[in-house]
């Protein structure tokens, strides 16, 4: 006798929601089956609001933040600082730093680290497009918000080389304790760090 099952369009929306970061067998067939039976969900906005965002949304091809065919919302804003170019790893790597307001310059989001590990060289990475921006912005100050990993030092090291001759200067955003944090839970490489970079 054969075991009952979810009938196979429900099997295929598990399926799916289980593709999502996070999300395992058993939070998907709960969000499965709260779409498919709560008053509150509405399935076919979210569908739509999905599909809208994958059809609307792109790279932009200057910084490789999030833009739509109105254009890029960095890019495109009136009063930023040319004469400053955050490179970060991801595009979401961007609204931390926006949301500080602590930053009023360009971004360049590489899409990516170096990692030989997972495959990922130079040419995987926005790196090319890096350096024409470079050459038409002249004395840019190349602000490196990578993470702290070794994969991100490779990448801030790679680039140093690169951008060394070029008609720019290099910093690193400073790296120690965050706010509120205890020095006994700290690791030496982040004290050590925050010693580097105190003022």
């Amino acid at each position: 006798m054969a075991r009952a099952d979810y009938p196979q369009p429900v099997r295929d929306l598990i399926e799916e929601l289980r593709r999502l970061p996070g999300v395992g067998p058993r939070s998907a067939e709960r969000i499965a089956l709260w779409l498919l039976q709560s008053a509150k969900a509405q399935p076919n906005a979210l569908a739509e609001s999905i599909q809208k965002a994958a059809s609307g949304v792109a790279s932009c091809p200057e910084c490789g933040f999030f833009a739509t065919v109105e254009g890029c919302p960095v890019c495109s804003a009136h009063g930023r600082d040319t004469g400053q170019l955050c490179v970060v790893e991801q595009a979401t790597d961007v609204l931390p730093i926006e949301r500080s307001g602590a930053f009023k310059g360009l971004y360049h989001c590489l899409g990516g680290k170096l990692s030989p590990l997972d495959n990922v060289g130079p040419d995987d990475l926005r790196i090319a497009s890096l350096l024409k921006r470079v050459g038409r912005l002249p004395q840019v100050e190349i602000i490196l918000a990578l993470s702290a990993d070794v994969e991100g030092e490779a990448t801030a090291n790679y680039l140093d080389g690169l951008l060394g001759d070029q008609d720019c200067s290099m910093t690193r955003l400073a790296q120690g304790l965050p706010a509120g944090g205890d020095l006994e839970h700290a690791d030496a490489l982040t004290v050590s760090r925050a010693f580097e970079g105190r003022r």
